[in-house]
C-alpha cells in the first residue's frame, strides 16, 4: 500500500460563505467514507492563525519559512491506497466535495518510517 497526499491551497476554495456549511459536510462525509474503508491515515487544515517557525538543528527557532512554503495553507489528507488510480478516485471525490481541484502527491516509501 502506498500513502498519498491529497491537498489544496485555501485560495482554491472560491465558495460563497453561505455554501461553506454544505462544503464542510460534504468533505467530512468523504473523510468518514475513507475512514470506514480503512484508507484514511490523517488529515486536517493548516492553522494560519499560528505563525510557522524555522527550527534549526540546535533547536533554535526563527520566524522564517522556506521561500517555497511562505503561502502554505489549506487542507490536506493522507490516504493509504493500493494504487495511483485509486488515489485519483479519492482525490476526485474530495474535489467534488470541496468544490476545488485537489493536488495529488505520492509519498516515497521508506521502510524505516
Amino acid at each position: 500500500m502506498t500513502k498519498f497526499l491529497v491537498s489544496f491551497p485555501a485560495s482554491a476554495m472560491d465558495v460563497p460563505a453561505e455554501d461553506m456549511p454544505a462544503v464542510a459536510e460534504a468533505s467530512h462525509a468523504i473523510i468518514r467514507e475513507a475512514k470506514a474503508a480503512g484508507v484514511y491515515v490523517f488529515g486536517g487544515g493548516i492553522n494560519i492563525e499560528v505563525a510557522p517557525v524555522m527550527v534549526a538543528a540546535d533547536g533554535s527557532c526563527t520566524s522564517d519559512t522556506y521561500r517555497q512554503t511562505r503561502e502554505f495553507d489549506g487542507g490536506f489528507c493522507v490516504l493509504e491506497l493500493p494504487s495511483r488510480p485509486d488515489a485519483v478516485r479519492w482525490a476526485a471525490k474530495l474535489a467534488a466535495a470541496c468544490r476545488c481541484a485537489q493536488e495529488l502527491r505520492e509519498f516515497y516509501y521508506d521502510p524505516e518510517s
